[in-house]
């Protein structure tokens, strides 16, 4: 406890320091009436923030991590870590699986990593920033006593060493003892990335690391500890979350790898002269670009103790489990892009390129297996190549769309196909613009390597699955004057592939319809806020693709203003209608189709209050503040794992002003 003091003193007294000396300094951060009204968000709207897409290497707009609205339920609470509807196995870092169906990502080719997808980096996801000045983000998050303390280091800084050139480098440091026994997980991730924009050559560039490892349960004995806990106490009803009996107390999962990703463009043009400041500028019309994306995945299951090896189906061939696989990738992408509204054969962007891929396997090998034909290579190497291309309209008031295309020629994914496409329209609807958004996604698509080949100590296979085809399209209808956004969409999968209730991978070879529409809207009356998202969804096959069908997320709080205080109180909820409940095994981290149980109908419930002073935002929340008063007992979120008991939690996070 001492120890997380130390640091919320330190970061506390590291911002006081900074503004301190800023404002001798005379810089542009000393306080007038109007610069303290300011927010940190509107003294850094005129810098730049962006992601990138992985191979193209487009630019999309981000925004910098100073908001203070919803502080803490972005980085304290772990379900809303899979958007309003989850599935998880217990406290912040654990597994999860989204259960509204169109906010799944798709699938990775490393499938161990899909239950830990909002915690591990990639590309899409890691910002880079253009600044005036150096920029540094340190939040910490903690909560708990000492037995179940759940605490969460993040820091990010980013500067520019002229007005092309950038680097930054980020930090995230998670430990979450849990609530329940053997439930522990840390997790540290850090990652370095720059680019440099000239007039003609361009790169950018990105190293992620992560490694993430956590302590597996396999879920409380019996159910009775949660919903009925004198029935199985003689009597007594009390009992320590901590006291409640697991299914496995000695195994272990890791994820870990690194990815290094870069891409480099030239561009061609013509020099034009601007009339507004009577300068020479460079207009782009054409170029080049090459990217290179290499990773490595890597996935450990130890389990030292062979009373656990009750809980598998079936043991091969060690008393102990350590299983190890691993995946290794290297791509590379190069292709033209005209760019629109400069070139007179392409009014709009038109991208070509070809791409190579090369994938190499490695898992338990073969002869450690006595008396067990596998069928399974130990290692394995897979080349691809495709060729693709984009055709977009990116700029306009009223219109745009864009058309992503992606197939494969040779190789092990030969005659895989990808393609998307949106359309944008805006139009004006009394004093303010509407906008509706129309999309449509195709894919066809082989299972992953280890979906069809796997051997390790409770599990192998060998599948000759067939490509999953998907077809999914829909619209998003956005009325900013109402507050009102509405989602809808539908999904034909051909295929699947899950895993069945023996953790093993099945393919579904007819049809499953998935349809989803959601409501956001959000209300305002003076400082009382409610903001709203409601979503129904339906599936054609709860057996192959279990989903709740009516999912809530309800926020009711006041926001208001202090001197230079801003302030959030409120309360908010989250929903789901029962459903067939999912298992999880952690030999293979995942989630599987067991139809023994149902989960939902249980408002889970947290108070809180995010504030932001100048540059620090903290909060305090209680969470499942409901527990026992009302909702009943029932609060699983997943077979045998019960959602955490009522706790304290507390954080800040610091916008340094270098």
């Amino acid at each position: 406890m001492k120890a997380k003091l130390l640091i919320m003193a330190a970061l506390l007294s590291g911002a006081s320091v900074t503004a301190q000396t800023k404002m001798e300094s005379g810089s542009t951060a000393t306080p007038s009436s109007k610069q303290e009204k300011a927010s940190w968000e509107e003294a850094i709207a005129d810098q730049k923030a962006w992601t990138v897409s992985n191979v193209l290497a487009r630019r999309r707009t981000a925004v910098v991590d100073t908001v203070m609205e919803n502080y803490a339920q972005s980085v304290a609470i772990p379900h809303m870590q899979f958007g309003d509807a989850a599935a998880i196995t217990g406290n912040l870092g654990s597994e999860g699986k989204f259960m509204n169906y169109f906010q799944r990502p798709q699938e990775s080719d490393f499938f161990f990593n899909d239950a830990l997808y909002p915690y591990l980096p990639r590309v899409e996801n890691t910002p880079f920033f253009n600044t005036k000045v150096p920029m540094t983000l340190l939040s910490f998050n903690t909560g708990g006593g000492s037995q179940t303390t759940q605490d969460w280091l993040k820091a990010r800084l980013s500067g520019n060493i002229n007005k092309q050139a950038q680097v930054g480098a980020w930090l995230s440091y998670l430990y979450s003892r849990g609530m329940f026994e053997n439930q522990s997980g840390k997790h540290f991730n850090w990652g370095a990335n720059g680019s440099y924009l000239g007039r003609k050559y361009q790169m950018m560039a990105m190293l992620n690391n992560w490694s993430c490892v956590n302590l597996e349960n396999g879920g409380i004995s019996d159910d009775l500890y949660i919903t009925d806990p004198a029935a199985v106490q003689g009597g007594s009803s009390s009992i320590g979350s901590k006291q409640i009996p697991v299914n496995l107390m000695a195994a272990q999962s890791q994820v870990r790898g690194h990815e290094f990703w870069m891409t480099n463009r030239y561009r061609m043009g013509f020099d034009a002269f601007n009339d507004k400041d009577s300068t020479e500028v460079f207009v782009p019309v054409t170029q080049v670009f090459w990217t290179l994306d290499y990773r490595m995945d890597e996935h450990r299951f130890t389990d030292r103790s062979e009373a656990d090896n009750s809980f598998f189906e079936n043991t091969y061939f060690t008393s102990m489990t350590f299983d190890q696989t691993k995946q290794w990738s290297l791509r590379n992408a190069v292709g033209i892009e005209m760019l629109e509204g400069f070139n007179k054969w392409a009014k709009a962007g038109l991208s070509a390129y070809a791409m190579h891929e090369v994938a190499k396997y490695t898992q338990t090998p073969a002869d450690t297996i006595e008396g067990v034909n596998t069928g399974v290579a130990p290692r394995a190497t897979e080349h691809s190549l495709f060729v693709g291309g984009r055709l977009a309209k990116e700029q306009g008031n009223i219109i745009r769309y864009a058309a992503d295309a992606r197939i494969g020629l040779a190789g092990a994914k030969a005659g895989e196909v990808y393609a998307s496409g949106t359309f944008d329209l805006r139009f004006r609807l009394r004093n303010d613009t509407t906008s509706l958004r129309a999309y449509a996604d195709f894919s066809n698509r082989m299972p992953s390597y280890f979906l069809r080949h796997y051997v390790s100590n409770h599990f192998i296979w060998n599948n000759d699955f067939g490509k999953t085809r998907k077809l999914r399209f829909g619209g998003i209808l956005t009325f900013p004057l109402t507050r009102t956004r509405i989602e809808a969409g539908l999904e034909n999968v051909q295929n699947l592939v899950y895993f069945n209730s023996s953790g093993v991978p099945e393919q579904f070879g007819g049809n499953v319809q998935v349809f989803s529409a959601t409501l956001h809207q959000d209300l305002k009356f003076g400082i009382f806020n409610w903001q709203n998202r409601i979503t129904y969804q339906k599936s054609s096959n709860q057996h192959v693709v279990p989903l709740p069908e009516l999912t809530v997320y309800s926020n009711m709080f006041l926001l208001f203003r202090v001197a230079t205080l801003r302030a959030q109180l409120g309360v908010d909820c989250t929903y789901m209608t029962r459903y067939s409940a999912l298992g999880y095994n952690p030999a293979i981290m995942s989630f599987t189709n067991c139809w023994e149980g149902l989960v939902g109908n249980y408002p889970m419930m947290d108070a809180y209050a995010n504030l932001k002073l100048k540059k620090v935002k903290f909060y305090v929340l209680f969470s499942h503040v409901n527990q026992g008063l009302f909702g009943g007992s029932n609060y699983f979120s997943a077979l045998h794992y019960p959602m955490n008991p009522r706790r304290f939690l507390f954080g800040l996070c610091v916008d340094f002003a270098n």
